[in-house]
């Protein structure tokens, strides 16, 4: 099956990136805020939509790309979409599933989020958005959000449950001294 296609993107080519996967010093560092709403923004989202969908994953941020700014995409319950600059209004209530992370692959745990979340940002073109949700998509929100602070599920977990990941990590296929790290097709953009 095809995924969806947004009508807000001006191109209509598949653009698949390779993600970046645990052990690159990208997805430890914080994001800078997006300033710019130009092409070069919008062609970022894209790329993050159609590796979202490829991979598949339900979320995925610019710095999983090696892009070093606060932004992210999301599909969630048969709705796409993505938030620029994210601001997180999160419930008391928590909720505790098992996450994974698709720069962390085969890797799940449960992980500790709240219930629900009011994310306030941008679109790709500046407009002013609100993200509503609860259970799947506050936690791909806060998910989400959290790579753009350089913080990945496995910082959130019990401490015996992320010696246990470390583990895991350590003996999989995909992590090692040969893991290669991509250079993404996009500006890094460095905190001014």
């Amino acid at each position: 099956m095809d995924p969806p296609v947004d009508s807000c993107f001006e191109e209509a080519s598949v653009s698949v990136v390779d993600i970046r996967l645990f052990g690159d010093p990208v997805l430890r560092s914080p994001a800078a805020p997006v300033t710019d709403f130009d092409k070069q923004l919008r062609t970022l989202v894209q790329d993050l939509t159609d590796t979202m969908m490829d991979a598949p994953g339900v979320g995925l941020a610019a710095p999983q790309l090696g892009v070093g700014l606060r932004v992210f995409t999301y599909y969630v319950d048969g709705e796409l979409g993505h938030l620029v600059n994210p601001d997180l209004d999160l419930s008391d209530e928590m909720q505790e599933e098992e996450e994974g992370c698709l720069s962390l692959p085969d890797v799940r745990f449960p992980t500790p989020r709240a219930l629900g979340v009011v994310a306030k940002g941008f679109t790709m073109y500046g407009d002013p958005i609100t993200v509503e949700g609860t259970h799947l998509l506050a936690r791909c929100v806060q998910h989400e959000t959290d790579h753009l602070d350089g913080v990945l599920f496995i910082d959130r977990i019990d401490p015996e449950l992320r010696k246990q990941a470390m583990r895991e990590i350590r003996e999989s296929d995909w992590f090692g001294p040969d893991t290669i790290v991509k250079t993404s097709p996009h500006m890094q953009r460095t905190p001014r």
